[in-house]
């Protein structure tokens, strides 16, 4: 479940992280944190900003961009310029990139883990709380064939 967070834990993990997220997805966060959506039978979940305002938050965010990034780097084929926002639950990663300046980009992309290929998906933008066509999901269905 999807829940508002305060702005002060998004910009925790962006100096923990040395990135600026963008923001479309910052605004996209404030008022849901994380959340899930369901094309085809297949679920995909956004990870949360680890949120420590109380003990039920937390353990609603322990599933954090932070350390799914970390567990994401250990992987052959994950660069140091990405970052992990989301997931299929198959291992593959819905990701923002920089090109090392920590600036991430305005676009979400797809990691495959098991080809280690990239391909963008969409801008920041189409995860906005008012898109209630799901259009990221259908674009990601669509490049991947399912």
């Amino acid at each position: 479940m999807a829940f508002p967070i305060e702005e002060k834990y998004i910009l925790e993990v962006q100096s923990e992280m040395n990135v600026v997220f963008p923001l479309a997805f910052k605004k996209r966060m404030l008022k849901l944190n994380g959340g899930e959506s369901i094309i085809m039978k297949q679920e995909f979940e956004l990870y949360p900003f680890f949120d420590k305002s109380d003990n039920k938050r937390i353990r609603r965010t322990c599933n954090h961009i932070a350390l799914e990034t970390k567990n994401a780097r250990e992987c052959t084929g994950f660069s140091k310029n990405t970052i992990a926002i989301g997931a299929d639950g198959s291992g593959n990663q819905i990701i923002l990139l920089h090109d090392g300046d920590g600036i991430l980009k305005d676009e979400i992309y797809f990691w495959n883990h098991e080809l280690g290929d990239i391909k963008m998906l969409a801008k920041t933008h189409i995860l906005s709380t008012e898109n209630t066509d799901n259009s990221i999901w259908q674009r990601i269905k669509a490049i991947l064939k399912i």
